[in-house]
C-alpha cells in the first residue's frame, strides 16, 4: 500500500462520536467524516498514539498536543487522522485532519 500526504481538515459528524473515549480526557473519535463532499465511514480503529510537547510558558511540564488515529474505513483504506487539542490561530480553526490515505493494494 502506497501512503498519500493529504494533510486536510475533516468534518466530524459530531452525532457519531465515541463517548466512551470523551469519559477518558481524549476526543471522541466519530465513525463518520464529511472529506471533499463525500461521507467517510470508519469500520475499525487500528491504533491510537498522542503527541507529547513542551509547555509552552517555560514550565517544564509536558502537554498533548495531538491524539492520533490509524483507522480502516468501510472501503478499505486506511486512513491517519489526528485531533489537535488546541487550534492553530484561534476557535473556530478546524480540530480534526486528515494526514494520509493508504488505498488497498489492487490486482
Amino acid at each position: 500500500m502506497a501512503q498519500q500526504l493529504i494533510s486536510e481538515a475533516l468534518e466530524p459528524l459530531v452525532s457519531t462520536a465515541d463517548t466512551a473515549r470523551m469519559a477518558g480526557g481524549g476526543p471522541g473519535l466519530p465513525h463518520a467524516f464529511r472529506w471533499r463532499g463525500r461521507t467517510i465511514e470508519i469500520a475499525a480503529l487500528l491504533r491510537s498514539w498522542r503527541e507529547t510537547g513542551s509547555c509552552r510558558h517555560g514550565s517544564g511540564e509536558r502537554y498533548v498536543r495531538k491524539h492520533w488515529f490509524e483507522v480502516v474505513t468501510v472501503d478499505q483504506t486506511t486512513m491517519k487522522l489526528y485531533f489537535e487539542r488546541q487550534p492553530r490561530t484561534g476557535r473556530r480553526e478546524p480540530r480534526w485532519w486528515l494526514y494520509s490515505i493508504s488505498a488497498p493494494e489492487q490486482y
